[in-house]
């Protein structure tokens, strides 16, 4: 089951304490989901296309138990994409008008609000309710092993602006991106969205996802540390390489007996163990040569060769 999957059903199952805080979230999955076909003459209709069921059946339950509505609920299956998709149809009634108004997705002169009316959202609660609708309607979560991503998706220009805002106002720093006429409301921060989870309330999710965050992470650092350590252990040996080289260049030149006796002794060192550290090295001789005796050495052995060009 994909991560998205997991939380919607987790967040479906959450019951708001206060009827506004219900009204929020029921706004927000009909914004995102919902069409509103307009008849003339004060007739409206209501269609909601989801792929979640739990978000159906939260949606059913709360138009019938709240308003009294008739709805009907369709399920389909595409051939295509082998999901199965529900439609919740509200047919033209006497309620239907009050019903969108209370919900907001009409004003009170019955007109389409296409953004977030300020009074469904008014208090804190109520807007994390709204963010937990849309994340119902039209939101994304990346499984945490893969990249740090969170969305909410939407046709709507106006309700993207007015999400970006929203989330804003509590504390994230969303951003918008517009793909073939669609928009995106993004956070990309780690830290940003696990906030987001916890708002929602979607905490079960949360600990999975901080799971595989802090897993991922520590498999970063070991790489990041295994990489540091393996570049240090090429750089070693390659100058370990070019200190032979140049030994053998000092040796076919003027022959190794020339040089004086300490440096003698550390060029044979140095060709017999040629994969050692120059820490080890050192502590080969008798006594140990400290780290800056034998950088002396590797020093002037290497001015010397140079001066052989």
């Amino acid at each position: 089951m994909a991560f998205s999957t997991q939380v919607k059903n987790e967040l479906a199952k959450l019951q708001p304490k206060r009827a506004c805080c219900t009204r929020a979230e029921v706004s927000a999955i009909i914004h995102m989901d919902g069409t509103l076909h307009l008849l003339g003459d004060g007739r409206l209709t209501l269609d909601i296309a989801t792929e979640n069921a739990a978000a159906a059946r939260l949606l059913y339950k709360y138009l019938t138990d709240e308003f009294s509505l008739k709805v009907e609920s369709i399920v389909r299956r595409s051939v295509l994409h082998k999901v199965y998709n529900y439609l919740i149809h509200i047919p033209d009634q006497p309620a239907i008008t009050q019903a969108l108004n209370e919900i907001a997705i009409i004003d009170d002169r019955s007109r389409y609000v296409p953004g977030i009316l300020p009074r469904i959202v008014k208090r804190d609660c109520c807007a994390t309710a709204y963010l937990r609708g849309a994340f119902l309607g039209g939101g994304f979560v990346s499984d945490p092993k893969r990249d740090y991503h969170f969305e909410l998706a939407t046709d709507n220009e106006v309700l993207a602006e007015d999400l970006s805002s929203l989330m804003k106002r509590l504390g994230l720093h969303a951003k918008i991106s517009e793909r073939q006429r669609n928009f995106a409301v993004y956070l990309k921060d780690s830290e940003e969205i696990a906030k987001m989870l916890v708002l929602i309330g979607a905490h079960t999710a949360l600990l999975a996802w901080e799971d595989q965050r802090i897993l991922k992470e520590m498999r970063g650092q070991v790489n990041r540390l295994v990489n540091c350590d393996t570049a240090n252990v090429n750089k070693a040996v390659n100058a370990a390489a070019e200190q032979v080289d140049q030994i053998k260049a000092i040796d076919s030149h003027i022959g190794l007996e020339k040089l004086p006796a300490g440096l003698q002794e550390f060029a044979r060192a140095r060709v017999e163990y040629p994969y050692v550290s120059l820490r080890e090295l050192g502590e080969l001789f008798d006594p140990p040569l400290s780290k800056s005796a034998i950088y002396h050495r590797v020093r002037r052995l290497s001015r010397l060769a140079k001066s052989l060009d």
